[in-house]
């Protein structure tokens, strides 16, 4: 049995600790915020298991300038920011070749076919897991046929799509006064039905089971080769802090180039938006709408930016917009939130043991994926933990694969 202190109390720390708490360890989260305000309490609750092709593409190269921000897309990497995102877009160029991208996608795989089992194994209130899948639908019939041969020739792992059957659509145009020139459905696919209930489940299970959670920030030092974060006392250190993990685990010499993907959404009441609807992307406009227990929530945006930068007024403005062009079920007041995910150019999360502090190990860097790989990141983090060979290979996620400065490498 081993203590370990983890830095970092988001969808991903919690699900760690609560794995290790299993595994018969002792655990103290050290988590700042009390007002949940990170990209794991305010995304769009889509457990994405179709995501297999790493945002690191030639694909997404090409498409870049048809999706900025300014010609009415989700993709902005602002002028005033530039000093922020430049170096992480260097190192994405590279990450597109296409030997790294077959790599890419082959690492992503072997995760997200672990994805909804392993949340379905998890043991935090089961019944916040849905396995209905979701919608993609467009409004224009060109975009319509694109896209669906786009997602036909897609890697979705484990994933099905079919056109949306004559039901289906008649249940996505209740919701919407705008024409549905297609859709598909996706099955194999997940949602949380609510992530307060969520946070509140999994901070629950840690307590539960004798773990601590502290408000409180932790710093890294590295003393003869093991990391310590002062003040606690440790056999292992877990570093689970989203963007704030590039600075800790730089202190043990690791380079790890994050940059904050920020996103936005709006909710609203839901008492006119069905409770058993599923989640539906509106793919010509960007955009995921959400049913959870008692509100309905919209998102967007690839915001490139530093995570305590002040938010974009204009991206919840277009939100709103879109909400009131697509006539949906959603009414003022609207609640506001902007959110960073942890981003490494190469779209792969960090995941593993350090070899420059015998005792750190790691779990940031998800990107889009935090909430969906959160239970399979907690039981290979386990595995980390108890010495034994995790059932996936971390070789793809080691942070040695940007290098870093000093230590042991």
């Amino acid at each position: 049995m081993k203590q370990v202190t983890i830095v970092g109390g988001g969808v991903i720390g919690l699900s760690c600790a609560s794995a290790l708490l299993c595994a018969g360890h002792r655990v103290t989260v050290l988590e700042t915020s009390e007002t949940r305000d990170a990209a794991s309490w305010g995304n769009a609750g889509h457990i994405a298991t179709e995501q297999v092709a790493p945002l690191a593409s030639i694909a997404s190269l090409r498409s870049a300038w048809g999706r900025r921000f300014a010609a009415g897309g989700a993709l902005d990497m602002p002028v005033r920011a530039i000093g922020d995102w430049l170096p992480f877009a260097l190192r994405f160029l590279t990450a597109t070749r296409p030997d790294r991208f077959r790599a890419g996608s082959d690492a992503l795989r072997s995760l997200l076919a672990e994805a909804l089992p392993s949340w379905q194994r998890a043991p935090w209130a089961p019944e916040l897991v849905k396995t209905d899948g979701h919608f993609v639908a467009w409004a224009d019939s060109a975009k319509a046929e694109a896209g669906k041969t786009a997602w036909r020739a897609a890697d979705i792992g484990t994933a099905r799509i079919g056109d949306a059957k004559p039901e289906d659509l008649a249940r996505i145009r209740a919701v919407t006064r705008a024409p549905i020139a297609g859709a598909l459905r996706f099955e194999g696919t997940g949602q949380i039905a609510d992530l307060g209930k969520l946070a509140d489940a999994l901070e629950h299970d840690v307590v539960r089971h004798g773990g601590q959670i502290l408000r409180e920030s932790g710093t890294l030092t590295v003393e003869h080769g093991r990391a310590r974060i002062p003040g606690h006392d440790a056999d292992l250190v877990l570093v689970a802090a989203g963007v704030g993990s590039k600075p800790l685990v730089e202190h043990a010499g690791h380079n790890a180039p994050i940059i904050a993907e920020r996103g936005y959404h709006i909710r609203a009441a839901a008492d006119h938006w069905p409770a058993d609807l599923p989640p539906i992307v509106f793919e010509d406009r960007s955009m995921i709408v959400t049913r959870y227990a008692d509100t309905v929530q919209a998102a967007s945006f690839v915001e490139l930016a530093r995570p305590d930068a002040p938010p974009d007024p204009r991206k919840w403005e277009r939100l709103e917009r879109h909400v009131a062009e697509l006539g949906l079920p959603m009414h003022p007041p609207f609640t506001r939130w902007m959110g960073a995910r942890p981003t490494l150019p190469d779209y792969l999360p960090a995941i593993g043991r350090s070899r420059r502090a015998t005792n750190l190990l790691y779990a940031f860097g998800h990107q889009h994926l935090g909430l969906t790989l959160a239970p399979i990141t907690a039981e290979l983090v386990a595995a980390l933990a108890n010495e034994t060979n995790p059932h996936i290979d971390l070789t793809p996620f080691d942070l040695e694969r940007f290098d870093g400065k000093g230590g042991r490498a």
